[in-house]
């Protein structure tokens, strides 16, 4: 007797949240009900799949193997299902996101209510990390990032640009002076997370590579912002980092005819596949109208 497409997506369930009673809120189910069917679905299969413990439970080395092929398998049996009953633009189901640390709680966490109200079936996961994220491994089914354009094993659609400024605050200006030229940073502080120098930036004559070493080793960009606050040295940042600290003047744009090269961008991002769920569509659009024809913090210059 075969197995139900909903009994594989219970087994996918336990594996993810690592308990029954986990699998159990999540399903709206009780912790009961989960072990039962779980135990119908072990018979039907003749092996055990899942290995219970008082506090988890994980899986079998075969109930490792037949999850990662039931992982693929369930959303294309909801979608092919979503199709036929002709609900495939129904935005629902779980939703998982990652985005980056600063970006996510400035610009995506403190609009997330109206998008939960606007698709209140969705349920809603967001991860925020500076990581770089396998999103198939880590069964991400939409990224947020900036820098260049993705690799072609991506599907990815550009979101707004990432406008980066050199800035320093007025107290490093009074204590160090403010460079004449590009040449003139190598005199000065820098400073700047870990992998982000050098600096590639674009001017009257053209790109300019500025390298050097940031007088803090951070891999934190949050760090480096606190830091040029502070007035601990120089920093290019992002418009969307900043906008807000040059609107006040607690940070003040240096060498104003330079910024950072405009090919790097804010992309959403997704692995590949024929049909594009509802839910990431939903996000993606969700996105647009925050951050589209011109995002926020570049308004008004």
């Amino acid at each position: 007797m075969a197995a139900l497409p909903d009994d594989y997506a219970l087994f996918a369930a336990v594996v993810e949240e690592g308990s029954l009673s986990a699998a159990g809120r999540m399903l709206k189910l009780s912790p009961a009900m989960v072990s039962k069917r779980l135990a119908a679905l072990e018979r039907r299969l003749g092996a055990r799949l899942i290995q219970r413990t008082t506090r988890r439970s994980v899986p079998t080395d075969v109930g490792q193997a037949f999850y990662e092929q039931v992982a693929a398998i369930v959303p294309a049996i909801r979608r092919a299902e979503e199709m036929v009953a002709g609900r495939a633009g129904l935005p629902s189901g779980r939703l998982r996101i990652s985005a980056p640390t600063s970006f996510g709680r400035l610009h995506i966490a403190p609009w997330l209510k109206d998008f939960l109200d606007a698709y209140p079936g969705i349920a809603l996961e967001i991860d925020l990390t500076d990581h770089f994220v396998d999103l198939v491994a880590e069964r991400i089914d939409l990224a947020v990032r900036i820098g260049l354009p993705p690799d072609s094993a991506l599907a990815y659609h550009r979101l707004a640009p990432n406008r980066r400024l050199l800035c320093a605050s007025p107290a490093y200006i009074a204590a160090h002076g403010e460079p004449r030229d590009t040449d003139a940073l190598q005199d000065h502080a820098l400073l700047a997370a870990t992998g982000q120098l050098p600096w590639r930036l674009t001017g009257p004559g053209g790109p300019v590579v500025v390298d050097g070493e940031s007088r803090v080793r951070t891999n934190s960009s949050e760090v480096v912002r606190e830091l040029v606050l502070s007035g601990a040295g120089i920093a290019l940042r992002s418009t969307w980092d900043i906008a807000e600290q040059l609107r006040v003047g607690s940070l003040v744009r240096i060498l104003s005819d330079h910024e950072g090269t405009s090919d790097v961008g804010i992309y959403a991002v997704r692995p590949r596949a024929d049909l594009v769920p509802p839910n990431v569509r939903a996000f993606v659009g969700f996105l647009e109208t925050l951050y589209a024809p011109v995002p926020p913090w570049d308004r008004g210059g």
